[in-house]
């Protein structure tokens, strides 16, 4: 895509750093992302906190001057290959801009970092009602991760703290 720009935690320009929280808060209300607004503590604090993590990444998709397209990512550690993973936390697109390839475009420069870094492989979790995104993910030859069928399909589980 024409005009398309990844940038890689551009933290230190405060108009960048403003355009990762606009990004991700318009993901955050997205059914996909929860359909909830971020907080004031994360619109506050997300982009220092996130400095202060090597081991975090942040891609920015600028359509010339336009923020259209967040990821984050946390580099993460495989014990069974001893080796880093990288999984992608949250991947968003500003309604009006999907389809274009742009989450694919950010997607190649996570994997890219993943490489750069060592590691073994990529791991994310997706609802299973966001067709869109399975199709894309599926189509990047991401699968459902599972050790062996007869058991099933690994489970994403939370508990807040």
């Amino acid at each position: 895509m024409e005009n398309l720009k990844i940038l890689t935690n551009p933290y230190e320009d405060p108009k960048h750093a403003e355009a990762i929280i606009k990004v991700l808060d318009s993901y955050a209300r997205d059914p996909m992302g929860g359909a909830e607004a971020l907080g004031d503590y994360t619109k506050e604090n997300l982009i220092e906190e996130l400095k202060k993590r090597d081991w975090a990444v942040a891609f920015l998709a600028m359509l010339g001057e336009e923020p259209v397209g967040v990821l984050i990512a946390m580099e993460g550690f495989s014990t069974f290959a001893s080796r880093p993973l990288m999984n992608i936390h949250d991947v968003g697109v500003i309604p009006g801009h999907r389809g274009l390839g742009i989450g694919t475009a950010l997607i190649a420069a996570v994997e890219a970092e993943a490489i750069k870094r060592g590691c073994c492989k990529m791991t994310l979790e997706v609802l299973s009602g966001n067709e869109r995104a399975i199709k894309v993910y599926k189509g990047l030859g991401y699968k459902p991760y599972e050790l062996h069928p007869e058991i099933g399909t690994a489970q994403f589980w939370e508990k807040k703290l």
